[in-house]
């Protein structure tokens, strides 16, 4: 008879685990607020809402993950900042609707568990949700052998944020002569990184290492830099000013983000020279020779947050802006949109 199998053997342990569990047991607790009920370990996570701060609760909710900007992390072998790219794409985008974070939960799966990877990825996600001013309650990690190639991994989060229905943020009160105020990104954030890998390494074959002078730092740094969260910002903006949208830019850039909490019968009219794109796109566009439409429709192009707002307001929010610490720029207007017509268009 041949040898004894065990899980072990079959390249799944418990031991390690329990070792990760055991590792971030601390980190989570930075997190943890008072709607938090239990540490983490039980079969289900709990939050409990408080009964006085909302008259008619609505729970918002949002899931992603980080794409392949892991890969660079991979080469790097940097794992403590891509937590935070995870939390901030969730968080985001429920911010925008005029939701406050509650809690997260992430996944993380691998085929081989290193417990001080996943203490290091834990950490970033720590530092997000600490950003975002939600509990992280829960998640799994998944060893899952002969899945992935050897020292990789997959991230996803889940948030579940709350507001008030009537306080609800859709872009319905968006009208013609609305002004649009944009906010400063941290470089990439977290797309058009198949286009950046392919480009760089393929094409260019540069090395993580190459100093970028427009960017002041080397390649790999300037590509795991975080995608900004913007909670605290929009909630501070929310609590004294009427906001008419928000739209975080990720995917499809500002054409696609801007134009899903645009009324049918509006349209956004943006300035390109509005604001000077950061080197790492004018690096990405001159080098790979690719055309604008196709860089505002894949990057953000140096803008992650867009406000559109009564322009009775733009000079107030743009002050609390600059008091918060935000670079921002007013992108254009909101103009009628025309039968057939985009409802973004760059002038």
């Amino acid at each position: 008879m041949g040898e004894t199998l065990t899980y072990d053997k079959a390249g799944v342990s418990l031991e390690r685990a329990s070792k990760s569990v055991e590792r971030i047991k601390a980190l989570v607790k930075r997190t943890y607020q008072s709607g938090v009920l239990y540490d983490i370990g039980q079969f289900g996570a709990f939050f409990a809402l408080s009964p006085d701060k909302y008259k008619e609760p609505v729970l918002v909710s949002s899931t992603d993950g980080v794409g392949t900007k892991l890969k660079i992390a991979f080469m790097l072998d940097k794992h403590d900042t891509v937590g935070i790219d995870l939390v901030a794409m969730c968080v985001n985008d429920i911010a925008v609707h005029g939701a406050k974070p509650l809690f997260f939960l992430d996944y993380i799966s691998t085929g081989y568990l290193a417990p001080e990877k996943v203490e290091m990825v834990i950490k970033g996600i720590v530092e997000g949700c600490c950003q975002a001013g939600c509990a992280l309650i829960g998640g799994e990690t998944a060893e899952m052998p002969d899945f992935y190639a050897p020292g990789e991994y997959d991230l996803a989060g889940f948030v579940v944020g709350i507001v008030d229905r009537r306080k609800i943020i859709d872009g319905s009160d968006i009208s013609v002569g609305h002004q649009i105020i944009g906010l400063a990104s941290n470089g990439l954030h977290s797309n058009g990184y198949s286009l950046v890998r392919k480009l760089f390494f393929e094409v260019l074959k540069w090395s993580l290492d190459r100093h970028l002078d427009e960017c002041e730092c080397t390649l790999g740094e300037e590509l795991l830099k975080p995608t900004r969260i913007y909670v605290p910002t929009i909630l501070n903006l929310i609590r004294d000013f009427p906001i008419a949208g928000m739209a975080h830019i990720t995917g499809g850039g500002i054409p696609e983000n801007l134009s899903r909490i645009l009324p049918q019968a509006c349209k956004a009219i943006i300035k390109k020279e509005a604001w000077e794109r950061p080197g790492i796109f004018q690096i990405i566009q001159r080098t790979g020779k690719i055309e604008e439409a196709e860089m505002f429709r894949t990057f953000n192009c140096g803008i992650g947050l867009i406000l559109v707002v009564d322009p009775d307001y733009t000079d107030e929010v743009l002050n609390r802006l600059q008091a918060l610490q935000e670079k921002a720029f007013v992108l254009g207007e909101i103009g009628k949109r025309e039968k057939n017509e985009p409802k973004v268009i760059f002038v």
